[in-house]
Protein backbone atom coordinates (compact mmCIF):
# COMPACT_ATOMS: atom_id res chain seq x y z
CA UNK A 1 0.00 0.00 0.00
CA UNK A 2 1.34 3.32 -0.58
CA UNK A 3 -0.05 5.33 1.50
CA UNK A 4 1.31 6.56 5.02
CA UNK A 5 -0.91 8.86 7.67
CA UNK A 6 1.32 11.86 8.80
CA UNK A 7 1.82 13.54 12.14
CA UNK A 8 -0.34 12.07 14.76
CA UNK A 9 -2.83 9.96 12.47
CA UNK A 10 -3.19 5.99 11.70
CA UNK A 11 -4.33 4.41 9.55
CA UNK A 12 -6.50 1.26 10.26
CA UNK A 13 -9.14 -1.37 8.74
CA UNK A 14 -12.23 -1.53 10.60
CA UNK A 15 -13.70 -4.88 11.87
CA UNK A 16 -17.20 -5.72 9.92
CA UNK A 17 -20.17 -5.51 11.55
CA UNK A 18 -21.54 -8.62 13.55
CA UNK A 19 -24.21 -9.76 10.84
CA UNK A 20 -26.29 -12.49 12.77
CA UNK A 21 -26.76 -13.08 16.72
CA UNK A 22 -25.16 -15.73 18.69
CA UNK A 23 -29.04 -17.15 18.29
CA UNK A 24 -28.68 -17.44 14.84
CA UNK A 25 -31.02 -14.44 14.13
CA UNK A 26 -29.59 -12.00 11.29
CA UNK A 27 -29.32 -8.37 11.47
CA UNK A 28 -30.39 -6.19 8.65
CA UNK A 29 -27.21 -3.62 7.38
CA UNK A 30 -29.56 -0.71 8.66
CA UNK A 31 -29.53 -2.15 12.04
CA UNK A 32 -25.95 -3.32 12.64
CA UNK A 33 -23.79 -1.09 15.16
CA UNK A 34 -20.69 0.53 13.82
CA UNK A 35 -17.35 -1.45 15.05
CA UNK A 36 -14.83 -0.07 16.74
CA UNK A 37 -12.42 -2.33 17.02
CA UNK A 38 -10.22 -2.27 14.04
CA UNK A 39 -6.70 -3.30 12.54
CA UNK A 40 -3.61 -0.97 12.59
CA UNK A 41 -2.66 -1.35 8.83
CA UNK A 42 0.17 2.30 8.75
CA UNK A 43 1.24 4.37 11.32
CA UNK A 44 3.19 7.36 10.34
CA UNK A 45 7.10 7.30 10.76
CA UNK A 46 7.48 9.28 13.99
CA UNK A 47 7.73 7.55 17.52
CA UNK A 48 3.97 6.01 17.50
CA UNK A 49 2.66 3.59 20.40
CA UNK A 50 1.00 0.75 18.24
CA UNK A 51 2.42 -0.94 15.23
CA UNK A 52 1.16 -2.37 12.26
CA UNK A 53 -1.13 -5.51 12.94
CA UNK A 54 -2.16 -4.23 16.56
CA UNK A 55 -6.12 -4.43 17.07
CA UNK A 56 -7.16 -1.35 18.68
CA UNK A 57 -10.26 0.28 20.07
CA UNK A 58 -10.87 3.37 18.48
CA UNK A 59 -13.78 6.51 20.19
CA UNK A 60 -16.85 6.14 18.37
CA UNK A 61 -17.62 8.71 15.11
CA UNK A 62 -14.17 9.31 15.26
CA UNK A 63 -11.58 9.42 11.82
CA UNK A 64 -11.81 9.88 8.00
CA UNK A 65 -13.06 6.72 6.38
CA UNK A 66 -11.59 6.81 2.59
CA UNK A 67 -11.62 3.92 0.01
CA UNK A 68 -8.20 2.23 -1.24
CA UNK A 69 -7.78 -0.23 -3.86
CA UNK A 70 -11.45 -1.34 -3.37
CA UNK A 71 -11.23 -1.72 0.48
CA UNK A 72 -12.65 0.41 3.31
CA UNK A 73 -10.12 2.33 6.06
CA UNK A 74 -10.19 4.59 8.25
CA UNK A 75 -7.80 7.62 9.05
CA UNK A 76 -7.88 8.06 13.47
CA UNK A 77 -5.90 10.36 15.15
CA UNK A 78 -3.84 8.84 17.21
CA UNK A 79 -5.59 10.42 21.02
CA UNK A 80 -8.90 8.78 19.60
CA UNK A 81 -7.31 5.39 19.67
CA UNK A 82 -8.76 3.91 23.48
CA UNK A 83 -6.76 0.78 23.88
CA UNK A 84 -4.56 -2.10 22.22
CA UNK A 85 -5.99 -5.84 22.34
CA UNK A 86 -4.02 -8.30 23.18
CA UNK A 87 -4.91 -11.80 22.87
Amino acid sequence: MNLQPLNNRVLVQPKKAEEKTKGGIYIPETAQEKSQEATVVAIPTSNCPVAVGDVVLYDSFSGTEITVNGETLLVVKIEDIIAKITK
